[in-house]
């Protein structure tokens, strides 16, 4: 990856400078040593780049609301966002902004609801017996992806076996398995925050909506005894039975949310274990070291690069004001290299004592619900890729030398994570 210096933020457009896709940290730096809060001048979003001033924003769910969570600037919000508290100009048209229907978008107490309805389907029990299958489905996939010695890894293992995973979650039928995960692979995480300018469509999730309806009406029809049937009659927290599009949406967001983080965390593990084979060494030797080196692969490459939030009245956040109407930007991956709250945030430790105060899953109500989901997936990969091979190296003539390594990364302002990543491996 490319070291820079950044000297003159005006310079750079953090939404739409190529550069800070393929490495944003120098960028983030920079932020952070003029101010941790601080008004960047192009969009005029408020960049929060310190650990603690990232917390405090996150854990206020009645000063920001999340309607923008996931589309920040842009389209922008549809009317002027005037006066000293715009809650009731937020809760009249949030519906016209684009993933409005979506988990991460929404506030308490239509939030609070879709969330208990989710940790009905995300419980304990049910966790435990999906990571009883991941082994299974795991060696399903590396079964084909380690044939040939070699092979890229994003699409060969990383995206179908998450696929299969959150698909055996939500109690997808077997025999509806395949074609699923075919249809998700080409269809998620499209445009989300693309630096390129791509317009978003209101519900880009639109097209799964309608497989999960007929699910829930199914089994709402005739109950079995299956996962589906379960998340059919899931009540929310009154009592009251939420309508099938609901339940839908909430099935849709976990496939959404879920798969296309739990790639990009996979992809930047396997980064680091084919750059550093002191690490990789470390794991064969001892795999109880495998979650803290998960955890720190979150901390130095967040999945999420950041999350926004729309401040509803004015408010103060590390000693700078922020006006009502402001559209603000949590940046996970800033945050969690924060040299204030990590020592040497810029080295990689797979034995770093705090590494899990990271903030990729978040914090506060939005918290990422299926954050055990994806440290269980990352987890069984890594034992299994570990367990099948001897070794597990950087693809030279796709990647370029050790001195002279090329990614690419997902081009957006929101997610971080290559978009493709050639492995050699020798059997074990």
């Amino acid at each position: 990856m490319e070291q820079w210096i950044v000297n003159d933020l005006t310079e750079l457009d953090f939404f739409r400078d190529d550069r800070l896709v393929e490495n944003p940290y120098p960028y983030f730096e920079a932020l952070r040593r003029q101010c941790p809060v601080l008004r960047e001048p192009h969009h005029g979003v408020t960049m929060v780049t310190g650990w603690d001033e990232a917390v405090e924003v996150f854990n206020d769910a009645s000063t920001f609301s999340s309607c923008i969570s996931v589309t920040g600037p842009f389209p922008g919000f549809p009317v002027p966002l005037e006066g000293d508290d715009v809650t009731d100009l937020i809760e009249q048209h949030r519906d016209e902004l684009p993933f409005s229907d979506q988990l991460p978008t929404l506030d308490p107490p239509t939030h609070t609801n879709h969330r208990a309805l989710l940790m009905r389907l995300i419980t304990p029990k049910r966790l435990k017996e999906n990571e009883d299958a991941m082994w299974m489905l795991a060696d399903r996939v590396l079964d084909t992806f380690l044939a040939g010695g070699e092979g890229e890894f994003i699409k060969g293992f990383a995206a179908p076996f998450t696929l299969f995973v959150i698909a055996d979650l939500l109690g997808v039928p077997d025999d509806d398995r395949d074609d699923f995960v075919k249809n998700l692979h080409r269809n998620v995480g499209g445009g989300l925050g693309s630096t390129e300018g791509e317009s978003l469509a209101h519900s880009p999730l639109e097209f799964i909506y309608g497989r999960f309806a007929n699910y829930i009406e199914d089994r709402r029809r005739e109950p079995r005894d299956d996962v589906l049937t379960g998340l059919a009659t899931a009540t929310f927290p009154d009592g009251s039975t939420p309508d099938v599009t609901d339940v839908a949406r909430v099935a849709t967001n976990v496939f959404s949310a879920g798969q296309e983080t739990t790639v990009r965390l996979l992809g930047a593990a396997l980064q680091v274990l084919g750059e550093r084979p002191d690490i990789q060494q470390l794991l064969r030797k001892d795999r109880s070291c495998i979650p803290n080196f998960i955890e720190e692969t979150l901390r130095i490459e967040s999945p999420v690069k950041g999350d926004f939030r729309l401040s509803r009245v004015p408010t103060v956040v590390g000693g700078v004001d922020i006006a009502a109407g402001s559209t603000v930007m949590v940046l996970q991956g800033a945050a969690n290299r924060d040299p204030r709250r990590f020592e040497d945030p810029d080295t990689f430790d797979p034995a770093r004592k705090n590494a899990r105060q990271h903030l990729a899953f978040g914090r506060g109500i939005h918290s990422c619900p299926g954050a055990p989901l994806a440290r269980a997936e990352s987890r069984v990969a890594i034992e299994r890729l570990l367990d099948r091979t001897s070794e597990i190296r950087i693809s030279e003539r796709m990647h370029g030398s050790a001195d002279d390594r090329r990614y690419n990364y997902v081009p957006t302002y929101i997610l971080r994570g290559l978009t493709e990543l050639h492995l050699e491996f020798d059997p074990a």
